[in-house]
């Protein structure tokens, strides 16, 4: 092992950009649907040495010293993502003689944009640099670190965090109920990289060593403690109905399909009925009905027809405000609740959009340029103003998450008072752009992640799945697998009270990061003396 140590370390040039790149795709087999955490432990000592060797010429100063680190924290990164986000192409081919041109930028150039976390954490981590353990702790703080920068700097794309290796099931999430992803992060890679201080000074190895099992006992202890204490009961006299009506995309919007799809839906929306007590909630995914339900009575009526009384429609759908002729109508993607006469009576809009997907930055000069967003919609889609919980008549409550919005774990914002907190999360989502790819597993991930660090159950309705009900734990109740049409009938989990995480929020991330970067500094600081 050390030998091999001591030839990654030497390595230079292409030789060490490729092994970095190489490291990083391996580190993706870690998430779902792979599912393999043992991964990390390949690619993080490959990284730790990668960087050993990483020595810039401090003659050039401050930048000239860390070059070479920025380099292969980029080289690892867009390893990283290529590795992880390849899928996001699928959705280009939908209609590929329109969004041609946004291939190479879905596959490859979002990942080169996205590797630059990863290059400033390398670089980071390698000004803390030291001989010994304190390089690990510098590495884990520096990456968890970019990790959270990541969840919200130019909008946000938190895909794929790091810290997501390590909860590929639900014994192995319960953490997130108290650090949160990010702290989660800070332990993985500071576990992950580890293995790497076979080489080096053995200054802080023992404190290292120590640490990483530590977090590793307590990661999968109070995983097994948590789900050893059950859950309360389902909420009496309440059920589930989600639809996954299994429409490709390409047919999603095409006029000659809607009344097939439309049909499909009201059919679908009846099956099951009766299998469980008081079913009343029936659930349909993102974007479901393939026109403007807020424009269409005739829809509404439909509606009002195929249901029964006591049931609740949830339905993802495109919500229109002002006149049809008038040019500056605004367009939402959002969950619409409608009763059994047919009557929305309440809605829910999305409010962190996709760029390019659901709306065009700089829009006016990119669609002079012939570019357009996915959705196609004149101005795309508006941002909604509020995220707040839906409280329906019969006292269920719910918070509205459309799509990838439920990967923001930092952006749900509970309300104090526990009597206030929403029964569960609703996650409706089309996951139909990335066909039978990684993309829809890694999605529902992250939705079990977010719902299990705020300790609420989630009901999630996807166009072509996956569609799941899971406890306030993460287990699943009920579900449907990808590309399969059919109904998810379940009764509707009863939430937990209030986690850490949804209390203080990061402020336990942060505590970690402050005492990882000590160590590194304290290290850093000690080896400086020593040389000088």
């Amino acid at each position: 092992m050390q030998r091999i140590a001591g030839t990654i370390i030497l390595l230079e040039g292409w030789r060490r950009g490729l092994v970095a790149f190489l490291a990083g795709a391996v580190a993706t087999l870690a998430l779902a649907p792979f599912d393999l955490p043992f991964a990390g432990f390949l690619a993080f000592p490959v990284l730790v040495w990668l960087l050993d060797g990483a020595v810039g010429e401090p003659s050039r100063g401050t930048l000239g010293r860390l070059w070479p680190a920025f380099r292969v924290g980029w080289c690892f990164g867009f390893g990283y993502f290529v590795g992880g986000l390849w899928w996001l192409g699928a959705a280009m081919l939908v209609d590929v003689a329109t969004f041609w041109w946004a291939l190479p930028f879905a596959v490859f150039g979002l990942p080169a944009v996205l590797a630059l976390y990863h290059a400033l954490a390398a670089a980071l981590a390698r000004s803390l640099w030291s001989e010994g353990g304190g390089r690990v702790f510098a590495l884990a703080g520096s990456f968890a670190l970019a990790e959270y920068l990541r969840g919200f700097l130019l909008t946000g794309f938190s895909w794929n965090e790091i810290g997501l290796m390590v909860a590929p099931v639900p014994m192995m999430m319960q953490s997130l109920a108290v650090v949160g992803v990010h702290g989660l992060t800070f332990a993985a890679v500071l576990v992950f990289a580890a293995p790497a201080l076979i080489v080096g000074s053995p200054a802080l190895r023992p404190l290292t060593l120590a640490t990483a099992a530590l977090l590793t006992v307590a990661h999968l202890g109070y995983g097994a403690l948590a789900l050893s204490r059950g859950t309360p009961a389902p909420v009496e006299g309440v059920a589930l109905r989600i639809v996954q009506p299994n429409i490709l995309q390409s047919q999603k919007w095409d006029a000659a399909e809607a009344e097939r799809i439309f049909a499909t839906l009201l059919d679908l929306s009846g099956r099951g009925r009766g299998e469980g007590p008081g079913e009343t909630l029936v659930v349909w995914p993102e974007s479901s009905v393939p026109f403007i339900l807020t424009d269409s009575p005739e829809g509404l009526a439909r509606i009002a027809a195929a249901l029964e009384p006591g049931e609740t429609l949830l339905a993802g759908a495109a919500r229109a405000e002002g006149p049809r002729e008038d040019p500056d109508r605004r367009y939402y993607n959002s969950v619409l609740v409608i009763d059994e006469e047919g009557t929305i009576v309440d809605a829910r809009d999305k409010v962190h959009l996709v760029p390019f997907g659901e709306y065009l930055p700089f829009q006016d000069r990119l669609e002079s340029m012939g570019i357009t967003q996915l959705t196609q919609l004149p101005g795309g889609f508006s941002a909604g103003a509020t995220r707040e919980p839906v409280r329906l008549a019969d006292g269920v409550s719910f918070l509205a998450l459309i799509c990838y919005e439920i990967i923001f774990q930092d952006e749900i914002s509970l309300p104090d008072d526990p009597a206030e907190r929403p029964g569960f999360i609703l996650n409706v989502t089309n996951d139909a752009w990335y066909g039978a790819t990684p993309g829809p597993y890694q999605h529902l991930r992250s939705a079990q992640a977010s719902a299990i660090a705020h300790g609420l159950p989630l009901v999630r309705a996807a166009n072509t799945g996956v569609s799941v009900v899971t406890d306030a734990r993460g287990r699943e109740i009920a579900g449907l697998g990808l590309n399969q049409e059919g109904v998810v009938a379940s009764a509707l989990p009863a939430p937990l009270p209030g986690t850490a995480f949804s209390r203080v929020g990061n402020l336990p991330f942060a505590l970690i990061l402050v005492l990882g970067f000590a160590v590194a500094f304290r290290e850093r600081w000690r080896l400086s003396r020593a040389m000088h």
